[in-house]
């Protein structure tokens, strides 16, 4: 996994309002799949929507772990998850999901050739986020 731990520097980006360097972290034909959001196909699409999204009013500060990734030649797959503190809309959100991700080895980098994201919640604080709106 030599350069495979150098892809995992997405977070870092995105809490850092680094919106180019997160998107050179695609494939040049990458996909980033938002569920609900939509789907954002390549770095050009992708440098538009980051660029307004990522280090503007809207705060991203992502936690990401438990990776697992499965190696095959010049490509690979992989999870991980996510818990995720956000503002939208002045308003403070909390949230918690899993990306799936396929990398590609281009140009000698490791990168995302695509990368969705599965939200089980984004929800105000103060919410809670089981079904019946109750804490634990």
């Amino acid at each position: 996994m030599t350069d495979l731990t150098s892809r995992i520097g997405y977070a870092h980006h995105v809490w850092q309002g680094e919106p180019l360097k997160a998107v050179e972290l695609f494939a040049r034909d990458g996909e980033m799949d938002m569920g609900e959001g939509g789907v954002i196909k390549g770095r050009d699409a992708l440098r538009a929507i980051y660029s307004d999204k990522v280090g503007g009013e809207m705060m991203l500060h992502p936690f990401v772990h438990n990776h697992l990734i499965d190696l095959n030649g010049d490509s690979a797959t992989g999870i991980c998850y996510l818990d995720l503190r956000c503002t939208r809309d002045g308003e403070s959100l909390m949230g918690s999901g899993y990306y799936d991700d396929v990398y590609v080895r281009e140009e000698g980098a490791w990168r995302f050739q695509s990368r969705k994201l599965n939200m089980c919640y984004l929800v105000p604080p103060t919410a809670g986020w089981t079904q019946e709106g109750e804490g634990l």
